[in-house]
């Protein structure tokens, strides 16, 4: 590993507040990836220990498309805007019939944010309008705060994010250190909750875009265990069509959370 690498991921992560004091590579985790042909990367911090494990270090600085985890910071704007009034606010359906069913009716903002339905973001981010909305990517510094087409840009590669960025952005959003009211963050780790159990509680957000040919997959939050949270960010990429991208990314999450000893309660 060439020491400029370890320096600048060092210095972007202390920007996002992760603040590491023991920064370890896990080379041992790749078996992950290889397992399901993709190429990626894993960031891990624990909070509590301070601990930092990275899986593939230089993709953690590359910036790709945020995709669908677009929608924490879209959700965050909406409700600070009033665009969103509560988690309960419904869309009504615009009667376009997609190739997902479930996202062909009218769908609340937590059932939207849970079926990750784009159609409803986009006309919460048309709602926001692209002078707010790029006020809030330069206040917050959100990846490099570009903005197309108001309704399209965190899926068509105008605006991008790293996964060191996307880690201290969740890491923000759960200590309440993001630029929005506290009522605002607490409705988005709210449905960002997707998972407990007596032993765990898992939060994240999926996303999944094309660059191009390839297939780029995210899932980005936390993992808390005996009230000790530590956060995640796995990004992956294939070039293969036939990818099963919904369940190889949440596999390859459990399997890494597992190997580092969570799920289990005992963090």
């Amino acid at each position: 590993m060439k020491q400029p690498g370890w320096i600048l991921l060092l210095v972007a992560i202390l920007a996002n507040a992760c603040a590491p004091n023991n920064v370890k590579t896990e080379p041992g985790w790749e078996k992950y990836f290889t397992e399901y042909k993709v190429e990626g990367t894993f960031m891990l911090f624990n909070n509590s220990q301070g601990s930092f494990k990275v899986y593939n270090i230089d993709r953690a600085k590359e910036r790709f498309l945020p995709a669908s985890t677009f929608k924490i910071f879209n959700s965050l704007v909406g409700f600070e805007t009033g665009v969103i009034k509560d988690t309960a606010m419904v869309i009504p359906w615009d009667s376009v019939v997609r190739s997902r069913p479930e996202i062909n009716q009218s769908l609340s903002m937590q059932q939207a944010f849970r079926l990750s339905s784009v159609p409803y973001f986009q006309e919460v981010a048309r709602r926001i309008t692209k002078p707010v909305m790029q006020k809030w990517l330069d206040t917050v510094k959100y990846g490099n705060m570009k903005i197309s087409k108001i309704d399209t840009f965190w899926l068509d590669n105008s605006l991008q994010i790293s996964p060191d960025e996307e880690l201290g952005f969740v890491k923000k959003l759960y200590f309440d250190q993001l630029p929005f009211h506290k009522l605002s963050m607490q409705w988005v780790r709210n449905v960002m909750l997707m998972e407990k159990t007596p032993k765990y509680s898992l939060s994240y957000k999926t996303g999944w875009g094309m660059e191009g040919r390839k297939q780029i997959g995210w899932v980005t939050g936390w993992v808390e265990e005996n009230g000790h949270p530590a956060f995640f960010v796995l990004n992956i990429e294939s070039e293969d069509p036939k990818i099963d991208m919904v369940n190889i990314r949440m596999n390859i999450l459990k399997n890494i959370l597992r190997d580092a000893g969570y799920l289990e309660g005992m963090k």
